[in-house]
């Protein structure tokens, strides 16, 4: 019987484009092979011995004779491309229509509520990945105070807000407020606070990044669990993806690395129920992707040696994140599923599936919770025997 779900959702985890990519010219993504491509191979160990070898050839990675974990790759039935969409559809719910694009910058009404609300004209306000932005723009920022706007391309707004410029309190009151605005106004808009440290030639995140999103439409599977009196906690993002639904408490964490810690110190303290993670891994420089990712891979024995009888590991991705394709901070791609734990089925091929949903419809099953409307469980091809 399964008492503990372990759900570690590294974000941009691509692994080649879907079907309709070409809807969104993400034809030709594949955000870990080119990752690998380009930093001369990936030196991955345990996430190749779970079977990452197996769903697709990466440079430095190797096919497994026996892989120890299951493996395989989801799609996203949902319009979309972004860290909503993934998250919302690992959890059960399918969106049928894309939310409005910011396709060709910030929309122009958007601009004009943050710049009411701030107080303050902005500067940006383009579709770039955020480290981009803030090199183009720390100078004008640090002398201005102008907020720096910008988009994914997606249906989200980034604001950025150096520390001694706005109290991170009142930023984040005020992108609360900017959120609330969009949304009555009809605009299906993300909005997300990040203040940011440093000085006038290099700006950087600081902790403290909100994310301000509409709650999801459907019921999730921390609906369920926390209807069956199951614990779920988040840590990262994850919790404001949600709005906080379902969740009986969250960790805000500074990195990904302090992230996996705090999964490892609940696994001392948590006897039951789901651990959600965010994991953020992928920037636009792949050097430090590709760091970023092997340092995490080194840290997944750690966690390993914490698990004990009726503990499940699922580790997979929210969308791609393919830098090496012009002017993409996301892209519409499968990304990989890994499952692991004691006395689990080991080298199962769960294949191609077509919707993220199975994995939430496969966690309810583990807990013993209801059943969600969408997604097809693969426990029982995890079981022994």
């Amino acid at each position: 019987m399964i008492k503990r779900v372990i759900l570690l959702v590294i974000d941009g985890l691509g692994i080649g484009a879907l079907p309709d990519a070409v809807d969104y010219g993400d034809a030709e993504a594949n955000t870990l092979m080119h990752l690998a491509e380009t930093v001369d191979g990936l030196s991955v160990p345990n996430l190749e011995m779970l079977g990452l070898g197996q769903i697709a050839p990466i440079k430095g990675v190797r096919t497994m004779a026996q892989p120890n974990g299951s493996f395989g790759r989801l799609g996203f039935a949902s319009p979309g491309k972004d860290s909503v969409v993934g998250y919302w559809e690992v959890s059960g719910v399918i969106q049928k229509e894309a939310a409005k694009v910011c396709s060709s910058g910030v929309p122009t009404k958007v601009v004009d509520v943050v710049e009411q609300l701030l107080g303050r004209k902005s500067i940006g306000r383009g579709l770039s990945p955020m480290g981009v932005m803030l090199r183009r723009h720390s100078m004008e920022h640090m002398a201005t105070g102008a907020p720096i706007l910008w988009t994914d391309g997606g249906n989200t707004c980034f604001v950025a807000m150096h520390e001694s410029l706005m109290a991170p309190v009142e930023f984040q009151q005020r992108c609360r407020e900017i959120r609330k605005a969009v949304k009555d106004a009809g605009m299906l808009i993300r909005v997300v606070g990040q203040p940011v440290i440093g000085g006038h030639d290099l700006l950087r995140p600081q902790v403290g990044r909100k994310d301000y999103v509409s709650e999801p439409p459907g019921v999730t599977m921390l609906d369920v669990l926390s209807r069956s009196g199951q614990i779920a906690m988040g840590v990262g993002k994850i919790y404001d993806l949600f709005s906080g639904r379902g969740f009986t408490k969250a960790l805000p964490v500074a990195s990904a690395m302090v992230a996996v810690d705090e999964v490892i110190g609940m696994l001392n303290k948590m006897p039951r129920g789901l651990i959600c993670a965010s994991l953020d891994l992928l920037s636009e420089d792949a050097g430090q992707s590709a760091t970023a990712l092997q340092e995490c891979d080194r840290r997944l024995p750690d966690l390993f040696e914490k698990l004990r009888l009726g503990d499940m590991v699922i580790v997979t991705g929210d969308h791609g994140r393919d830098f090496s394709l012009p002017g993409r901070t996301s892209t519409r791609e499968y990304v990989p599923v890994f499952v692991t734990g004691p006395k689990l089925a080991q080298g199962v091929d769960l294949g191609s599936r077509s919707t993220a949903a199975d994995v939430g419809q496969t966690i309810v099953e583990a807990l013993q919770a209801e059943r969600l409307p969408v997604g097809e469980s693969f426990l029982d091809a995890l079981r022994l025997g």
